[in-house]
């Protein structure tokens, strides 16, 4: 083979290696959603047809489930995300670490970071920059609308409430210790916004759990994961716990346990997680039903 047609060949060669790589040469939108609720957020804008791939967060609908699984939300790699040839990421706050982020987006991948915040404001803000970065202004600014509007309607009755339990939120980490929420996170950003006080407010964000700290905590309810719950062996076996049974969330069998995703999730369910975690913890008052939505209603 000639010098010149060697040539020819390696460049061939590497132009065809490049434009399939490049997510500039797709013909078609391929997205990758990174956040559970971020994913639930393309799923309300009827947007999932553009799906290419997901984090292991993206557990609602059942049929996000089905998509390759690119990674826990903060452990994600540049390689695993580049492998499905996106040509838009669509990454929550807490997708990371950056530099994963930065090599990819050096690759020519654009990518839509959200900002975090737990307010339900920041939420339909996330819906709209969502419906802008998918060109569906039209459907965001729809389901925004109606998500402010539900968010309106439950916190009004919320704050009707005149009692405000107090609230213990348990996080199982994985295989690691448990932990209770402070101040500046999602789960006391719910306990608030349904009319309960965080009955740890000494620290930020979450802390291993210390038998002596929640015991003088004194919850009138205690809080946790559905699958947190199951795995210590259910609602008895944890409220009978050394340092839960002295406290009156153990005395009056008050824990309340909801999914993960659904109660901290921060996505576009987030006024009806508000309504519904608001009964748990006023029995007491009758809350009105919200509509169902479409986005609250999927398999």
């Amino acid at each position: 083979m000639s010098l010149l047609n060697f040539r020819h060949h390696v460049f061939a060669g590497a132009f065809i290696a490049a434009a399939f790589a490049s997510p500039a040469h797709a013909e078609e939108p391929r997205i990758v959603s990174v956040g559970g609720s971020t994913t639930e957020i393309v799923y309300a804008l009827d947007a999932e047809s553009d799906l290419v791939g997901v984090d292991s967060t993206s557990l609602y609908p059942k049929a996000a489930r089905e998509f390759p699984d690119v990674g826990y939300v903060r452990q994600l790699s540049a390689e695993g995300l580049l492998s499905l040839r996106p040509t838009l990421i669509l990454a929550g706050a807490e997708a990371g670490p950056e530099a994963a982020l930065t090599q990819t987006e050096a690759a020519g991948v654009r990518i839509v970071k959200l900002e975090e915040g737990y307010t339900p404001e920041e939420v339909a803000k996330h819906i709209e920059a969502i419906g802008a970065a998918l060109g569906r202004e039209e459907k965001a600014a729809e389901v925004a609308g109606i998500f402010r509007a539900d968010v309106k309607a439950v916190l009004a009755e919320v704050a009707q409430i005149k009692t405000h339990p107090r609230v213990l939120f348990m996080l199982q980490a994985g295989r690691g210790p448990m932990l209770v929420s402070g101040k500046h996170t999602a789960a006391n950003a719910m306990i608030e916004l349904a009319g309960g006080v965080n009955a740890v407010s000494e620290f930020s964000g979450y802390k291993p759990f210390s038998p002596e700290a929640a015991t003088l905590a004194a919850p009138d309810v205690i809080l946790m994961a559905s699958d947190t719950v199951e795995a210590l062996g259910g609602a008895e076996a944890v409220l009978s716990q050394t340092a839960l049974a002295p406290t009156p969330a153990a005395r009056d069998g008050r824990l309340v346990s909801m999914d993960a995703l659904y109660l901290a999730g921060f996505g576009p369910r987030l006024a009806h997680a508000i309504h519904d975690l608001a009964a748990e913890l006023h029995p007491e008052h009758e809350f009105a039903p919200l509509p169902a939505r479409p986005w609250t209603e999927a398999e």
